[in-house]
């Protein structure tokens, strides 16, 4: 007999896969290989190179998106239906189900970064492609914990989808505002300065560095390592954590 977590997280990961989600990949993935084939017979020179960063980075919008849209639109179809409640009435408490949950999209989280990172392995060496498929892999995860946050704070899918992409726009782009900041042409001594780069700075501090995860440069340039996988581990396990306990605490307040 399964463990009430076990079994919400099977039945989350047999979801997915009833609703086509491998077919939805497969589409994903057969577009954007058609897209990067015909993009690379007009690069003039570094075709594979420029086929490689192109094809990573269509990859890792579909699968952020993918993965956020899927998370969302489930619990969001579980609630209407009642299916909260119904589990709910069983012996089992809401943290055992937050968490069965949680695995269970993490399990579909992986699958995505996982057939995703093999079609790469057609452009770029395979160290790479596992060091860009396993920091994908995390970044996916934060996603996915961030998206059941959202859900579970506005209950409605455009709210929810737009906080998730707001933040995933702003968490890959925030070290660009940094150094705009940092950099900037005019006079950074006024008060107007200071605050507008203290108030980023604070955003950065809140903020994961996604800007590190599924670095375009380790496709491109085939630089990438196992040390510069560990802060990106790091970083997911503490946002993942923080993350999950913000949603059990939204869950726990709710009247059901």
């Amino acid at each position: 007999m399964f463990i009430p977590p076990v079994a919400i997280a099977f039945y989350t990961v047999l979801e997915g896969l009833r609703n086509r989600l491998l077919w939805l990949l497969a589409s994903f993935v057969i577009a954007g290989i058609a897209l990067t084939e015909f993009i690379g017979e007009l690069a003039i020179t570094e075709t594979v190179q420029f086929q490689s960063a192109l094809l990573g980075a269509y990859l890792r919008l579909c699968g952020v998106f993918m993965v956020s849209l899927f998370v969302v639109t489930s619990m969001v179809r579980e609630f209407d239906e009642k299916g909260l409640e119904l589990v709910l009435s069983l012996p089992i408490t809401r943290a055992q189900y937050y968490f069965g949950k949680l695995v269970g999209f993490c399990v579909l989280a992986l699958l995505t970064g996982i057939i995703f990172s093999m079609c790469l392995s057609l452009y770029a060496p395979p160290l790479q492609v596992v060091l860009w498929g396993s920091s994908l892999g995390c970044e996916l995860l934060i996603i996915t914990a961030f998206s059941l946050l959202c859900l579970f704070t506005f209950n409605q899918v455009p709210l929810a989808l737009s906080a998730v992409m707001g933040f995933y726009a702003l968490s890959r782009t925030i070290g660009a505002f940094q150094l705009m900041a940092a950099g900037s042409m005019t006079n950074t001594d006024t008060l107007s300065q200071q605050v507008i780069s203290v108030l980023i700075d604070g955003i950065a501090f809140v903020l994961p560095e996604l800007q590190r995860f599924a670095s375009t440069e380790w496709l491109v340039y085939h630089t990438g390592c196992w040390e510069a996988l560990l802060p990106i581990v790091g970083q997911s396990l503490i946002y993942i954590t923080l993350l999950a306990g913000a949603s059990l605490f939204d869950l726990y307040r709710k009247n059901i």
